[in-house]
Protein backbone atom coordinates (compact mmCIF):
# COMPACT_ATOMS: atom_id res chain seq x y z
CA UNK A 1 0.00 0.00 0.00
CA UNK A 2 1.27 3.17 -0.74
CA UNK A 3 -0.17 5.95 1.07
CA UNK A 4 1.76 8.95 1.99
CA UNK A 5 3.04 9.58 5.86
CA UNK A 6 0.39 12.47 6.25
CA UNK A 7 -2.42 10.42 4.97
CA UNK A 8 -1.45 7.66 7.06
CA UNK A 9 -1.07 9.71 10.07
CA UNK A 10 -4.50 11.53 9.26
CA UNK A 11 -6.18 8.04 9.47
CA UNK A 12 -4.49 7.32 12.45
CA UNK A 13 -5.07 10.15 14.16
CA UNK A 14 -9.25 10.34 12.91
CA UNK A 15 -9.44 7.23 15.00
CA UNK A 16 -7.58 8.58 18.32
CA UNK A 17 -4.90 5.63 17.65
CA UNK A 18 -7.14 2.64 17.75
CA UNK A 19 -8.58 0.07 15.82
CA UNK A 20 -12.06 1.65 14.41
CA UNK A 21 -13.69 -1.60 14.26
CA UNK A 22 -13.04 -3.61 17.00
CA UNK A 23 -11.46 -0.46 19.61
CA UNK A 24 -8.27 -1.74 20.45
CA UNK A 25 -5.40 0.85 21.02
CA UNK A 26 -1.51 0.91 20.02
CA UNK A 27 -0.90 0.89 23.72
CA UNK A 28 -2.77 -2.06 24.09
CA UNK A 29 -0.87 -3.97 21.51
CA UNK A 30 2.32 -2.03 21.79
CA UNK A 31 2.36 -0.92 17.98
CA UNK A 32 1.02 1.00 15.86
CA UNK A 33 -2.05 -0.27 13.91
CA UNK A 34 -2.34 -1.11 10.12
CA UNK A 35 -4.39 1.41 7.39
CA UNK A 36 -7.09 -1.02 5.49
CA UNK A 37 -9.03 0.00 2.80
CA UNK A 38 -13.03 -0.73 3.49
CA UNK A 39 -13.64 -1.12 0.24
CA UNK A 40 -10.60 -3.08 -1.08
CA UNK A 41 -8.50 -1.76 -3.59
CA UNK A 42 -9.07 -4.76 -5.67
CA UNK A 43 -13.23 -4.39 -5.52
CA UNK A 44 -12.54 -0.38 -6.69
CA UNK A 45 -11.88 0.81 -3.64
CA UNK A 46 -10.06 4.16 -3.76
CA UNK A 47 -6.93 5.26 -1.68
CA UNK A 48 -9.29 8.65 -0.40
CA UNK A 49 -9.60 9.31 3.24
CA UNK A 50 -13.28 8.32 3.17
CA UNK A 51 -12.27 4.33 2.42
CA UNK A 52 -9.56 4.11 4.89
CA UNK A 53 -9.75 2.74 8.68
CA UNK A 54 -7.12 2.66 10.98
CA UNK A 55 -7.50 -1.32 11.78
CA UNK A 56 -5.46 -3.74 14.31
CA UNK A 57 -3.95 -6.49 12.88
CA UNK A 58 -6.69 -9.07 13.63
CA UNK A 59 -9.35 -7.29 12.33
CA UNK A 60 -8.08 -6.29 8.79
CA UNK A 61 -6.75 -10.00 8.54
CA UNK A 62 -10.60 -11.02 9.78
CA UNK A 63 -12.20 -8.83 7.22
CA UNK A 64 -9.61 -9.45 4.10
CA UNK A 65 -10.25 -8.32 0.85
CA UNK A 66 -14.61 -8.84 1.52
CA UNK A 67 -17.03 -7.09 -0.31
CA UNK A 68 -20.58 -7.42 -1.08
CA UNK A 69 -20.75 -9.07 -4.57
CA UNK A 70 -25.08 -8.13 -4.59
CA UNK A 71 -26.63 -6.14 -2.71
CA UNK A 72 -28.62 -8.63 -0.41
CA UNK A 73 -24.49 -9.96 0.31
CA UNK A 74 -24.12 -9.35 3.97
CA UNK A 75 -22.89 -5.79 4.72
CA UNK A 76 -19.94 -4.85 6.88
CA UNK A 77 -20.36 -2.20 9.41
CA UNK A 78 -18.29 0.77 8.33
CA UNK A 79 -16.82 2.86 11.18
CA UNK A 80 -16.55 5.73 9.45
CA UNK A 81 -20.17 6.47 8.42
CA UNK A 82 -22.24 4.72 11.06
CA UNK A 83 -22.01 4.13 15.27
CA UNK A 84 -21.38 1.18 16.35
CA UNK A 85 -24.12 1.61 18.76
CA UNK A 86 -26.62 1.00 15.56
CA UNK A 87 -25.38 -2.56 15.13
CA UNK A 88 -24.12 -3.82 18.06
CA UNK A 89 -24.61 -2.99 22.13
CA UNK A 90 -21.71 -4.53 24.66
CA UNK A 91 -23.05 -6.68 27.25
CA UNK A 92 -21.74 -6.45 31.15
CA UNK A 93 -19.77 -9.39 30.61
CA UNK A 94 -17.99 -7.79 27.29
CA UNK A 95 -19.55 -9.46 24.53
CA UNK A 96 -20.93 -7.70 21.38
CA UNK A 97 -24.45 -8.75 20.56
CA UNK A 98 -25.74 -7.35 17.45
CA UNK A 99 -28.32 -5.15 16.96
CA UNK A 100 -29.01 -5.10 13.53
CA UNK A 101 -28.15 -7.88 10.27
CA UNK A 102 -25.04 -6.08 9.69
CA UNK A 103 -24.01 -6.01 13.13
CA UNK A 104 -24.49 -9.41 13.36
CA UNK A 105 -22.42 -10.19 10.32
CA UNK A 106 -19.75 -7.99 11.37
CA UNK A 107 -19.38 -9.46 15.16
CA UNK A 108 -18.97 -12.42 13.12
CA UNK A 109 -17.17 -11.80 10.19
CA UNK A 110 -14.20 -9.87 12.35
CA UNK A 111 -14.89 -12.46 15.14
CA UNK A 112 -15.33 -9.36 17.91
CA UNK A 113 -16.22 -11.58 20.39
CA UNK A 114 -12.60 -12.95 20.69
CA UNK A 115 -11.46 -13.73 23.99
CA UNK A 116 -8.94 -11.27 23.90
CA UNK A 117 -11.43 -8.24 22.91
CA UNK A 118 -13.77 -9.57 25.54
CA UNK A 119 -10.98 -9.37 27.85
CA UNK A 120 -10.08 -5.89 26.85
CA UNK A 121 -13.74 -4.55 26.90
CA UNK A 122 -13.72 -5.36 31.02
CA UNK A 123 -10.78 -4.55 31.33
CA UNK A 124 -11.93 -0.86 30.09
CA UNK A 125 -15.17 -1.19 32.01
CA UNK A 126 -13.77 -1.71 35.58
CA UNK A 127 -11.07 0.67 34.86
CA UNK A 128 -13.85 2.91 33.81
CA UNK A 129 -16.20 2.03 37.04
CA UNK A 130 -12.99 2.66 38.99
CA UNK A 131 -12.70 5.97 37.66
CA UNK A 132 -15.78 7.02 38.74
CA UNK A 133 -15.43 5.19 41.89
CA UNK A 134 -12.68 7.56 42.42
CA UNK A 135 -14.06 10.56 41.04
CA UNK A 136 -17.15 10.08 43.82
CA UNK A 137 -14.48 9.35 46.68
CA UNK A 138 -13.03 12.87 45.73
CA UNK A 139 -16.20 14.98 46.05
CA UNK A 140 -16.78 12.94 49.25
CA UNK A 141 -13.52 14.17 50.33
CA UNK A 142 -14.25 17.52 49.20
CA UNK A 143 -17.66 17.55 50.73
CA UNK A 144 -16.34 16.39 54.33
CA UNK A 145 -13.30 18.68 53.99
CA UNK A 146 -16.10 21.65 53.11
CA UNK A 147 -18.48 20.11 56.32
CA UNK A 148 -15.08 20.26 58.47
CA UNK A 149 -14.63 23.99 58.12
CA UNK A 150 -18.01 24.82 58.48
CA UNK A 151 -18.01 22.55 61.97
CA UNK A 152 -14.90 24.50 62.98
CA UNK A 153 -16.27 27.65 61.95
CA UNK A 154 -19.66 26.86 64.24
CA UNK A 155 -17.22 25.47 66.91
CA UNK A 156 -15.71 29.11 67.30
CA UNK A 157 -18.51 30.86 66.76
CA UNK A 158 -20.26 29.15 69.74
CA UNK A 159 -17.02 29.45 71.75
CA UNK A 160 -17.60 33.35 71.21
CA UNK A 161 -21.00 33.08 71.94
CA UNK A 162 -20.57 31.18 75.51
CA UNK A 163 -17.66 33.78 76.52
CA UNK A 164 -20.38 36.63 75.88
CA UNK A 165 -22.54 35.04 77.80
CA UNK A 166 -20.61 33.97 80.75
CA UNK A 167 -19.31 38.02 80.58
CA UNK A 168 -23.87 38.64 80.67
CA UNK A 169 -24.22 36.58 83.34
CA UNK A 170 -21.37 38.41 85.40
CA UNK A 171 -22.65 41.39 84.63
CA UNK A 172 -26.40 40.07 85.54
CA UNK A 173 -24.61 38.65 88.98
CA UNK A 174 -22.75 42.16 90.22
CA UNK A 175 -26.10 43.83 89.55
CA UNK A 176 -27.98 41.63 91.48
CA UNK A 177 -25.42 41.88 94.25
CA UNK A 178 -25.04 45.23 94.29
Amino acid sequence: MSLSADLREQVRRRANCACEFCGISEVDVGSLLTIDHFQPKSKGGLDDVSNLIYACAACNQFKQSYWPKTDAAPKLWNPREQSGSQHFVEQKDGELTALTPTGAFTIKRLRLNRGQLVAARQRRRQQAEAVQLLQRYQETALWLAQANRQLSDLAMEQQELLKEQRELLRLLLRRLNS
